[in-house]
């Protein structure tokens, strides 16, 4: 992730040593400590971050269909070429659903074992979908939001028996587990009731792009922007850079809320699918910025699509997700609203933001193998997803994993003439460490699960440093429920990681850095009791949301503690 250059985070090295707290320490509820509003989830519970995803056996879902666009049933693996980073590779697994049941093997059809992460199909059984449905609060205008989930909440009757959904939304901030697995139409029906209530923010989105594009009129009015033969100059202004770099941050954000959301609900039985409602993500934040198709940008001012997106792409080929993105927006108009429906220039393009909205969801779909629901196909989005998901040739195969953080290139061809295959395109050799850092950062969006100890947190009064920073003394109670100790040297010891983000108020966001804590006891720190830690933030001088997570790397338990920092 980059760090933002409108929010600067620093640690200085902290104190941490085996104390109790005080009754009233203990008795101080952290901000953290509560669950997301709206979890209250159906069995099975709350996602499990402190669960390492453990993927052995990379599984592929793969659509065939003829040159009419129909699909083709009854074939063996031996109708499947599987390359791998251009090498040629058995299809260890295999196994066809059709119409949501699981077929009889074929003859030459490679034999099923019971291997963790390999689904479970036995010939003639049903095959379910688990639908993950992510809303985009940040993005999406309130309206246009609620005319898809309310198609989506007419659509439940089409879930099967063996069909589950999930439910979150994503304001930019916090995710909201608004259902967990769930397969009661009534459930579901009433978590899309609470989201339709909810406030979305894209009319933010809107006021930021019109405040931009007006201010670009104004400069060109008066001669200081660019205008007839510098319309062609390929690199950004620094007006241009700097709301560039505010959509690739807010797209960036919206993506790690996706990433979390994956995360959090990696392993649910049947075939995985996310739909993921966009309020409108531009895949080149520069091109969308400058907004003419005539004038080219050769410079890397800012990050692309590939960049932004590959994140959320990656998560779901490691773990097994068909991503089918719903463009909330629709077919949008060139101008928000009749006071700025003004004759537009001839060196501007008509629907050029538009397609750039639309080139991130059909990018998403196309590396993951599902679908983007472009304009009209917005409603009824679960028909549509439906329909496509049950028909289908499930291929496994082993890599030889070596947690590198690389990632391979996956072809599948169909041999037989005049069949297409459409399937994700790679995978990711994630190493362990980018996995406990995805997992912790998954946690620092939702919070801590109902239930689960908190971690009280005091910020202390912010103090001006150089300019435009100020530094912050931070203090957490950390739980001793939450630390594992082994012996040591006639001690005992804990290992603990911690994590800080935080969000500034104009929208930018900092790495999160990863702090090694040490801890060493007399005796192991009684149930109940807390283990302070003193460390101070350098920020940048503005209002900031901050977000903790201390880490037990023995146990993989995540405690989460929040708090808001103004200058």
């Amino acid at each position: 992730m980059r760090t933002s250059p409108l929010l600067r985070l620093a640690l200085t090295a902290g104190a941490c040593v085996a104390l109790a707290l005080p009754a009233a320490a203990r008795q101080t509820p952290p901000r953290g400590g509560q669950a997301p509003a709206g979890a209250k989830p159906a069995a099975p519970p709350t996602p499990i971050f402190g669960e390492q995803i453990e993927v052995r056996v990379v599984n592929l879902e793969v659509v065939v269909t003829d040159k009419s666009g129909h699909r083709v049933p009854d074939l063996a693996p031996s109708d499947f070429r599987l390359r791998v980073d251009g090498k040629t590779l058995p299809i260890e697994y295999f196994s066809e659903v059709r119409g949501g049941q699981a077929i009889a093997a074929t003859p030459g059809a490679a034999a099923q074992q019971a291997v963790r992460g390999l689904p479970d199909l036995a010939p003639g059984s049903p095959v379910g979908t688990s639908y993950l449905v992510f809303v985009d609060d940040f993005f999406s205008i309130e309206a246009r939001r609620n005319e898809v989930l309310r198609s989506l909440k007419d659509d439940l009757a089409k879930l099967g028996p063996e069909d589950r959904m999930a439910i979150v939304a994503f304001d930019g901030r916090r995710l909201s587990m608004l259902s967990s697995w769930s397969s009661s139409q009534r459930d579901l029906a009433r978590a899309i009731d609470k989201e339709m209530g909810n406030p979305a923010f894209g009319l933010n989105r809107q006021a930021e792009l019109r405040s931009y594009d007006s201010s670009g009129e104004l400069r060109r009015s008066i001669g200081i922007a660019p205008t007839g033969r510098g319309a062609f100059m390929t690199r950004l202004s620094i007006e241009e850079i700097a709301y560039a770099e505010q959509l690739g941050q807010q797209v960036e954000r919206v993506v790690s809320g996706a990433v979390s959301a994956l995360h959090g609900f990696a392993s649910p039985p049947g075939r995985k699918v996310m739909l993921l409602l966009a309020g409108g993500w531009p895949f080149s934040p520069a091109e969308y910025v400058v907004n003419d198709l005539n004038r080219p940008i050769l410079g890397r001012d800012v990050p692309r699509g590939e960049d932004l997106l590959k994140p959320l792409v990656e998560t779901a080929n490691r773990i097994g997700y068909t991503l089918y993105p719903v463009d909330v927006p629709g077919l949008e108009t060139v101008a928000a609203d009749a006071s700025a429906d003004a004759p537009r220039t001839p060196m501007q393009s008509f629907g050029l933001r538009e397609q750039e909205h639309e080139g991130s969801l059909q990018f998403i779909a196309d590396r993951t193998g599902g679908k983007a629901l472009l304009n009209s196909l917005r409603i009824a989005a679960l028909d549509h997803v439906e329909a496509d998901t049950r028909s289908y040739y499930w291929l496994g195969f082993t890599p030889t994993w070596q947690g590198n953080d690389k990632r391979h290139k996956i072809e599948v061809d169909v041999l037989r003439p005049g069949l297409k295959a459409r399937a994700r395109d790679s995978f990711l050799d994630r190493s362990r460490k980018s996995e406990i850092s995805m997992m912790v950062e998954s946690a620092m969006l939702f919070g801590n699960p109902t239930g689960s100890a908190g971690m009280a947190v005091q910020v202390g009064q912010p103090m001006k440093t150089r300019r435009g920073e100020m530094a912050v003394t931070v203090k957490l109670a950390i739980p001793a429920d939450a630390i594992t100790t082994v012996p040591l040297n006639g001690r005992y010891a804990a290992q603990l990681e911690l994590r800080v983000a935080a969000v500034g108020d104009r929208g930018g966001r900092s790495d999160i850095p990863v702090i090694p804590l040490q801890l060493s006891f007399k005796e192991p720190p009684a149930s109940g009791k807390y283990v302070p830690y003193e460390t101070r933030l350098l920020l940048r001088r503005e209002p900031h949301h901050l977000t903790f997570a201390v880490f037990d790397t023995l146990s993989n338990k995540i405690i989460i503690a929040e708090a808001d920092v103004k200058p």
